[in-house]
């Protein structure tokens, strides 16, 4: 096969060819890193009637807090039980889902299904699970739920996913806008005290959506155009455009507990995904090396702040976020060795944030301990 024809039919499938000899599927030789946003936009809502009678709606790569779905898009009902999340506790964006899903106690509505940390070019597979596979779905790996809905399926088999149990079949991967409508769409199944994540309509909420688009674009995503960069060129620009945000996002949380003043939102959780993965992974292994956040004293004390709150750090499996990176990316790692370190224990030391004063649960009330079959192996986490 030509090395061209190679090529194109990887990037069909999600991953790239980079240099003769080299399994890579992630860096593309000469060429800055351009996340592929495309995915299943359909949306579980409370009133699927109602959300197909408005307008329909540009895509975005935040998503939006309630509106219209976009085109070709399907609305499916809330219903307890019907659905299973699939979400990776080693992959960043799945991580935000299941932080959401326990910060608003969805756990009873929404079970959960837990791949292992790396996959090959076909998909996540649930290795952990006994007989290798997942004890609800029955399938071994998260590609027959795709196929089970789109036989032809053409991208990346990706987490998170929302899976419809009776068919088997994923009815979203839309990471974004999944967590919007956990808070806005599933709030008859909420906890008594859940926080509220999404501010009312107004100036806050604009802004906390200015924070938001930042935040994806130049540290959600930013850390990965450093570690992706195909070029000399294209890493310098990243590397930037990321510290840059990092040094914005120091001063802001150097007078302010959260990123919207005294409450967590949205917005916290979709930083502390990235924070909480940056020195054990995005410092060497993306080169993201010009300090380490233990370096940043506001954005430290944040991140060990929110890594203490419950739901929070105890989603969180150093082991598993490790073995996904330096395993998988063998593009950039091929020996696959995975680092012993960082020292983790710093995690669980006094950050003194509360004297910015607030309150997480903005009077709401933290989430209960751990489900027993939820909880983050003891060896993978400072916490206990």
């Amino acid at each position: 096969m030509e090395s061209t024809e190679r090529e194109d039919q990887a990037a069909d499938r999600g991953t790239i060819e980079t240099r003769d000899g080299l399994k890579g599927n992630y860096v593309q030789a000469g060429a800055e890193f351009t996340r592929d946003t495309t995915y299943i936009q359909d949306r579980i809502v409370a009133d699927p009637d109602a959300v197909r009678a408005l307008p329909r709606e540009e895509g975005t790569k935040v998503g939006r807090v309630g509106g219209g779905l976009t085109e070709g898009a399907e609305a499916w009902p809330v219903e307890a039980g019907r659905y299973r999340l699939v979400a990776a506790r080693a992959c960043p964006w799945a991580n935000r889902a299941l932080i959401v899903r326990r910060l608003l106690g969805l756990e009873d509505a929404i079970s959960l299904g837990t791949p292992g940390p790396t996959h090959d070019e076909r998909s996540w597979t649930f290795d952990l699970d006994e007989g290798g596979k997942d004890p609800v779905l029955g399938t071994e790996r998260l590609q027959e739920n795709y196929l089970a809905r789109f036989p032809d399926y053409p991208r990346g088999i990706t987490v998170p996913a929302m899976v419809d149990v009776p068919s088997g079949g994923v009815v979203t991967n839309d990471y974004p806008q999944m967590t919007l409508d956990f808070s806005t769409e599933w709030t008859a199944h909420h906890r008594d005290g859940a926080p509220q994540l999404i501010p009312d309509a107004g100036p806050e909420r604009d802004e906390m959506v200015e924070v938001i688009e930042r935040v994806f674009t130049e540290v959600n995503n930013g850390v990965y155009r450093c570690g992706f960069a195909g070029s000399q060129e294209a890493y310098d620009a990243a590397y930037e455009r990321l510290w840059s945000a990092m040094d914005w996002l120091e001063e802001r949380l150097s007078t302010r507990r959260f990123l919207m003043g005294e409450r967590i939102t949205e917005a916290d959780v979709r930083l502390f995904t990235t924070l909480v993965r940056f020195d054990p992974v995005y410092h060497g292994h993306f080169k993201c090396n010009r300090n380490r956040l233990t370096e940043m004293p506001a954005l430290w004390g944040y991140a060990r702040d929110l890594f203490q709150t419950p739901g929070f750090g105890d989603t969180v499996d150093f082991a598993q976020i490790k073995a996904h990176y330096y395993v998988v990316h063998e593009d950039i790692n091929p020996t696959r060795i995975i680092p012993q370190g960082p020292d983790l224990s710093g995690w669980v030391s006094a950050h003194g944030r509360e004297e910015l004063g607030g309150d997480p649960w903005g009077g709401g009330t933290a989430p209960g301990p751990v489900r027993e079959d939820e909880r983050v192996d003891p060896a993978h986490t400072p916490l206990r």
